[in-house]
């Protein structure tokens, strides 16, 4: 090799490595038009060249760190409080970036299945369903957005770990939001509304996904129910291969500071008759994604499945979403979660995507405006079982959370109440309001048992409390019976 091309070789070489040097990356979730969680240290890291000081200025506070061997650096900004006057962050290391037009309130981020991904305009969406009366969510796409919240959509797409896969965050007048999560859109816009505090949507949704691609590998092995199954890097949870879209489009964002989560999936899990360990996966997703976001006590609040013709679809054809519905309610023992119900939002049993995503998200705002936000006076549930107790021919049945009172949304006789005796066989029973209880009973079941409430796919049951919040689907027979 001559010395001028070994000259010219070396010189390439250097600026090549001189360019990989002044690399300063920071992650995806990060952009113009984000939402900074408030009132919690927000991490910002990302890659820069080994050894090299990187500082973040932001809202008046200045954090320095030096990246490590393998190029990796975080600073944690102070807690800061609300502040909707648009903000730039600067980013210095070997370059500069600025990210401008930023927000500080709290960060939602939206995960599930296809009735989470259910696009706010819904012309855009294939789970397209009917919508009775006034379609709130195609008039809602025509309407001026709040300029209070803001929005990330990720991609469906799992090879560019660890890049998030996304476009950004996104204002209001961007046409993209009508991609995003509907649930997400009417949930921000009332938190927003209501407490006069940026809102931040994370979408990161998948149709048709069961609830083990979203679990990492790791939560696995720690569950007394499942670590037998952990055999080497590679394994499967009844035939799923776990952590595929927490790798793709959860990871790349973590440790990135949010208030909480909602979800909405299960759908598929039906189909796989996994009622009984499906409590158990709920259990691992929460407390994985707790520790990923670095708070032990997030909120994480879920939409309890709609009544749909599962059995149609299943191979053994068995009605098993009742005790989908319980494993679901059975949930609530875990710290700051809250469950919303949709039993009486279906006009087709054979639509999958029940339409009426704006008064899924209000129910989730009210357990939210309830307990987050420590609104007063907040109804956020419909009655949930409590206790039941034999009275003569009869079973008395209290409730909490009945708001104003125990009540039919239409007036007409309470529905779906179902009573057995000792034999177990369930007959149709009446079920009667008297003051704080029900009365349950019927004229073939002398000495009644046990009671059970919308216990079937096709359930549509009106009983409600007095703010028209539905019921929770409930046995008596899965707890010990008091006499």
């Amino acid at each position: 090799m001559s010395s001028f091309i070994k000259s010219l070789f070396f010189a390439v070489v250097l600026f090549m490595s001189t360019i990989v040097r002044a690399q300063l990356v920071v992650p995806e979730i990060f952009s113009d038009n984000m939402v900074l969680q408030r009132d919690k240290p927000v991490p910002v890291w990302g890659k820069a060249s080994p050894g090299h000081a990187v500082s973040v200025v932001f809202g008046g506070n200045s954090q320095t760190a030096k990246a490590d061997e393998s190029g990796q650096w975080k600073v944690m900004l102070p807690p800061m409080p609300a502040n909707a006057v648009p903000q730039n962050m600067t980013v210095q290391g070997e370059s500069v970036i600025v990210f401008t037009n930023i927000l500080v309130g709290d960060v939602w981020l939206c995960s599930g299945q296809s009735n989470m991904q259910y696009a706010l305009d819904r012309s855009l969406s294939p789970f397209l369903g009917p919508a009775k009366g006034p379609d709130v969510a195609a008039l809602e796409v025509k309407a001026a957005k709040p300029e209070g919240v803001r929005y990330i959509m990720v991609d469906r797409v799992l090879n560019k770990y660890p890049k998030l896969p996304t476009k950004g965050w996104k204002t209001g007048e961007d046409s993209m939001v009508r991609y995003g999560s509907a649930i997400g859109y009417f949930f921000a816009k009332e938190i927003n509304s209501k407490m006069n505090v940026p809102i931040g949507v994370i979408t990161s949704a998948w149709g048709g996904t069961r609830i083990e691609p979203w679990v990492p590998e790791a939560a696995w092995a720690g569950s007394p129910v499942f670590k037998d199954s952990v055999k080497g890097e590679q394994f499967t949870i009844h035939g799923a291969k776990p952590a595929t879209m927490y790798k793709g489009m959860i990871s790349p964002m973590v440790p990135f500071a949010i208030k909480g989560v909602l979800w909405y999936q299960g759908e598929s899990n039906v189909m796989t008759n996994d009622q009984e360990t499906y409590s158990e996966k709920f259990r691992l997703l929460v407390d994985s994604w707790r520790k990923l976001f670095n708070d032990a006590d997030m909120p994480f609040y879920y939409v309890q499945l709609a009544p749909y013709k599962y059995s149609a679809r299943k191979p053994n054809k068995e009605d098993l979403l009742a005790y989908y519905w319980e494993a679901q309610t059975s949930s609530l023992s875990l710290k700051n979660t809250g469950m919303v119900v949709t039993t009486d939002l279906v006009d087709k049993l054979t639509d999958i995507h029940p339409s009426y995503k704006w008064e899924v998200a209000h129910r989730l705002a009210l357990t939210a405006l309830g307990n987050v936000y420590q609104q007063k006076d907040i109804v956020y549930s419909g009655p949930l079982y409590s206790s039941s107790k034999r009275k003569k021919k009869a079973v008395e049945i209290r409730f909490a959370h009945i708001g104003g009172g125990l009540a039919s949304s239409d007036g007409k006789p309470l529905s779906w109440f179902t009573i057995a005796g000792e034999d177990g066989v369930f007959v149709p029973a009446d079920a009667v309001i008297k003051g704080k209880k029900l009365v349950v009973s019927s004229a073939s079941v002398k000495k009644p048992l046990f009671v059970r409430f919308a216990w079937s796919e096709n359930a549509q049951p009106n009983f409600a409390n007095k703010e028209g919040l539905p019921a929770v689907p409930f046995r008596t027979d899965a707890i010990p019976y008091k006499n």
